[in-house]
C-alpha cells in the first residue's frame, strides 16, 4: 500500500474521527450536561471534511488501496455535495432536537458515520467495498429513521426501512456474486475490460441477471418506482431533520454509484439498460405525481414528490455519456438544495413532533411568519421548475440531455409530469399564502421561532438554490468536468447509434 493512499480517503478519515470524538465526548459528559454542543463538534468536523474534499482537487487522478477507491473530479463533486447536505442537516438538528428527552450525541454521531459510508460509496471502484460502504450508510439511516422512539410511527418507519432495505441489499450482493462468477473479478474497470474483450459474451444471461439484481438494490436507495414503497411511510415516521438528510444525501451517493455501474462497469450493455431506465423514469414520474395529488399529509406528499424527481433525474441517463452524467450530477445538486430547504421549513413550522402534519395546517403561514412562508413558497416554486431557480435549470438540463440522446418522448412525458406536479405544489403554496380563517380554530397562532442554526441551514439552501438557477456555470462546469474524467465507453461507435451521435455533436 502506498502511504499516499490515505489522502484519497481523507474526507472519510476526518468524518470517522469526528464521529468517534462525538461518541467519546458524549460518554464522558455527565448525565445532566446538555449535549447540544456535540452538534457543533460534528458540524465543524463536517466542514473539515468538506475542505479536505476540495483539497483533493490537487491530487492526481488515480486509485488507491490496490484499486479499490478512486479520486477524480467526479468523486470530489459528490463528496462536496454530500458534506454540504450533512452540514445543513446538522445545523437544522441543532435547533430541532429536544435537548431534554433524547441522546443527542448518538444522533450526531450516526449522521457523521452515515456520511462516511455515503462518501465512500461515491469513490469506491471495487464492488465489495461498495457493499461495505452501502451498509455503513444504511445502518445509520435505519437507526435515524426510528429516532422518535416514543411514537408508534418512528419504530414502524425504522422496521419497514430496515426490512425492505435488507432485501434490496441482498439483491445487490447477489448481483455482485453473479458478476464475479461471470468475469472472475469485482473491480469496476476490470469488469468493463472483461466484457469488452469477449466478442460474443458467452455468459450474457448471467451478466444481464447480475446487472438487473444490482439495479434493484441501487434503485431502491433512490426511491425509484417500483422500488419506492418504503418512502412515504419512512418520511412520515422519521423526524423532519432526518428526512432532510435521508431524502438527499443517500440518494446522491446512490446516483453516483448508478453512474459508475452503468457507464463504467457495464458500458457494453448500453442497449440493455437504457430502455430499462427509460421505463423506470416514466413509471417514477407518473406514479409519484399521481399519488402526490391525493395526499393531505405534507411529508407524504413530499415523499411521492421525491419519487417523481427520481424519474426526472433518471431521464438524463437516456442522453449520451458525458451529457447524461453531467445532467444527472447537476440535477442531484439542485434537488438536494431545494429539498433540504423545504424540509427545513417543515421542521421549523411543524416542530420535532410534527404537530402540524397536514397541508391545511400551514394555512396562513405567510401572515404568521412572512420569512418562513416566503421561503416555503420559494422552495415549492423551485420544485415546480420556475425559471431563476435550481429546479428549473436542473430539469432543463436533464430533459435536454434526454433529447440529445434521442429520447424525445421521454422528455415530453417529463414535461407533462412537471405540469402535473405543479398542481399539488401550488396547492401547498396557496394554502400558505391564504389568509387565516378567523372563524376556524387555528392550530398555531404564534409565529414559529427560527433559531440561529436552523436559520443558517435555511439561508444556505436558499443561496445554493438561487445560485444554481441564476449563475449555474460553476456547478455545471464541475459536473461536466466530473463526467469527462470517468472512463470513456469502450468501442463507443458500437454502443451508440451513429445517427444519435451525429445529432448531438454536429
Amino acid at each position: 500500500m502506498n502511504p499516499g493512499d490515505a489522502y484519497r480517503i481523507l474526507p472519510e478519515i476526518v468524518l470517522t474521527l469526528t464521529g468517534v470524538l462525538v461518541m467519546m465526548l458524549d460518554a464522558a459528559l455527565p448525565t445532566g450536561v446538555p449535549r447540544r454542543p456535540l452538534g457543533w463538534v460534528a458540524a465543524f468536523g463536517t466542514v473539515g471534511a468538506l475542505w479536505c474534499s476540495v483539497w483533493q482537487l490537487t491530487l492526481p487522478v488515480g486509485t488507491g488501496f490496490y484499486g479499490t477507491v478512486e479520486t477524480t473530479p467526479f468523486t470530489i463533486f459528490f463528496h462536496v455535495l454530500i458534506c454540504g447536505i450533512v452540514l445543513a442537516a446538522l445545523l437544522l438538528a441543532l435547533d430541532a432536537l429536544p435537548a431534554d428527552t433524547h441522546h443527542q450525541g448518538e444522533y450526531y454521531a450516526l449522521v457523521v458515520f452515515g456520511a462516511v459510508g455515503m462518501c465512500l460509496l461515491t469513490s469506491a471502484v471495487e464492488l465489495l467495498l461498495v457493499f461495505i460502504a452501502l451498509e455503513i450508510s444504511s445502518i445509520a439511516t435505519y437507526v435515524l429513521a426510528g429516532y422518535r422512539k416514543e411514537t408508534g410511527r418512528g419504530p414502524e418507519a425504522a422496521i419497514k426501512y430496515f426490512l425492505l432495505g435488507s432485501f434490496a441489499t441482498a439483491f445487490l450482493l447477489y448481483g455482485i456474486a453473479l458478476i464475479f462468477g461471470a468475469t472472475g473479478t469485482t473491480q469496476v474497470y476490470e469488469i468493463a475490460k472483461a466484457l469488452s474483450s469477449a466478442p460474443n459474451l458467452p455468459n450474457l444471461p448471467l451478466i444481464v441477471a447480475s446487472l438487473a439484481l444490482m439495479l434493484v438494490g441501487i434503485l431502491f436507495k433512490v426511491s425509484a418506482a417500483p422500488f419506492h414503497v418504503w418512502t412515504p411511510d419512512v418520511y412520515e415516521g422519521a423526524p423532519s431533520p432526518v428526512v432532510a438528510l435521508l431524502s438527499t444525501a443517500p440518494k446522491a451517493a446512490a446516483f453516483a454509484l448508478l453512474v459508475r455501474i452503468l457507464y463504467e462497469a457495464f458500458p457494453t450493455l448500453h442497449q440493455v439498460w437504457t430502455p430499462l431506465l427509460w421505463a423506470v423514469a416514466v413509471l417514477s414520474m407518473t406514479l409519484g405525481n399521481l399519488a402526490a395529488l391525493r395526499q393531505q399529509n405534507v411529508k407524504r406528499m413530499l415523499a411521492y414528490s421525491s419519487i417523481a424527481h427520481a424519474g426526472y433525474l433518471l431521464a438524463a441517463f437516456a442522453g449520451l455519456q458525458q451529457d447524461g452524467i453531467a445532467a444527472a450530477s447537476f440535477y442531484t445538486a439542485a434537488y438536494a438544495a431545494m429539498n433540504v430547504g423545504i424540509f427545513a421549513v417543515v421542521s421549523v413550522v411543524s416542530g420535532y413532533d410534527d404537530e402540524l402534519p397536514l397541508i391545511q395546517d400551514f394555512r396562513g403561514l405567510l401572515y404568521r411568519s412572512p420569512f418562513l412562508g416566503g421561503l416555503l413558497i420559494f422552495f415549492l416554486v423551485s420544485l415546480v421548475g420556475i425559471p431563476f431557480t435550481g429546479g428549473f435549470f436542473g430539469k432543463f438540463y436533464s430533459f435536454s440531455a434526454a433529447v440529445g440522446g434521442g429520447a424525445v418522448w421521454l422528455a415530453v412525458i417529463g414535461l407533462l409530469n412537471s405540469g402535473l406536479a405543479a398542481a399539488y405544489y401550488l396547492r401547498f403554496a396557496l394554502a400558505a399564502a391564504q389568509r387565516p380563517d378567523d372563524s376556524a380554530v387555528e392550530v398555531a397562532t404564534s409565529a414559529p421561532q427560527v433559531g440561529v442554526a436552523a436559520g443558517a441551514a435555511l439561508m444556505f439552501a436558499v443561496v445554493v438554490t438561487l445560485a444554481l438557477g441564476i449563475v449555474p456555470n460553476a456547478a455545471l462546469k464541475a459536473a461536466q468536468t466530473g463526467a469527462h474524467t470517468l472512463r470513456p465507453l469502450p468501442a463507443a461507435a458500437e454502443v451508440q447509434p451513429v445517427s444519435v451521435a451525429t445529432q448531438a455533436h454536429p
